[in-house]
């Protein structure tokens, strides 16, 4: 299946798949429960502003890719929303948990994964949790992918491959190192050297005008 969704579908996908865990009683969602699902304060990044006319745009893709479909149940007039994702993949529970916050909040570490997934999953380890993303990176096509670590951090980031692959931003160019501290040492005694040397300099023309203006006061006298 060739998915490739845009940040508006993955946030609408990712917050049927939340909330269907986490808030079954009022699953499916009305539009209007679904924008208030995608711009909610917690657990998103970034954060969003969606209006109803983006979100219907996003459902409106994401039904013609087979993974959201619409309903109508009997005791309402309102149409709702659901997603189809087991349909689409036949995933796990562990699975889906790690692929809805990688569509909620982007690319995460393993722990990050395990501390966020408890309303939808209960990993017991970060074993647990890195053998999820395996079975996530071993399908055909793959839907996960490691990134190359950042400078300075020591856990490897995931992300999603349903927007298509992720390019990692380069690292930005080091800044030059600062000079050693013996160096910088040097450099002040020169400075101070030149500095000392132009006092003197400036003292002896001092001294020379002076007495260039006492011979001239001389021819007065």
């Amino acid at each position: 299946m060739n998915i490739v969704l845009n940040e508006v579908e993955c946030r609408v996908l990712g917050a049927l798949v939340e909330k269907e865990v986490t808030t079954p009683e009022y699953y499916p969602l009305s539009l209007n429960a679904l924008v208030n699902a995608c711009n909610q304060k917690s657990n998103r990044d970034p954060m969003m502003n969606l209006d109803e006319a983006a979100v219907r745009k996003a459902l409106h893709s994401l039904e013609g890719q087979s993974l959201v479909r619409s309903v109508s149940p009997a005791d309402s007039r309102v149409t709702k929303y659901e997603h189809r994702l087991q349909e689409a993949f036949n995933f796990y529970r562990h699975e889906t948990a790690i692929l809805c916050l990688l569509l909620l909040r982007g690319p995460q570490t393993p722990g990050e994964l395990r501390s966020r997934s408890e309303r939808m999953h209960s990993f017991d380890d970060l074993g647990a949790v890195q053998s999820s993303l395996q079975h996530l990176m071993t399908r055909e096509p793959p839907l996960v992918k490691p990134l190359p670590r950042q400078p300075g951090t020591k856990e490897t980031r995931y992300a999603h491959l349903l927007s298509g692959d992720v390019v990692q931003a380069e690292p930005e160019p080091k800044a030059h190192a600062a000079p050693a501290a013996g160096a910088e040492h040097a450099l002040d005694g020169d400075r101070v050297s030149k500095l000392e040397e132009e006092i003197a300099a400036l003292k002896n023309e001092i001294a020379d005008l002076k007495q260039q203006f006492a011979q001239f006061r001389k021819q007065f006298e």
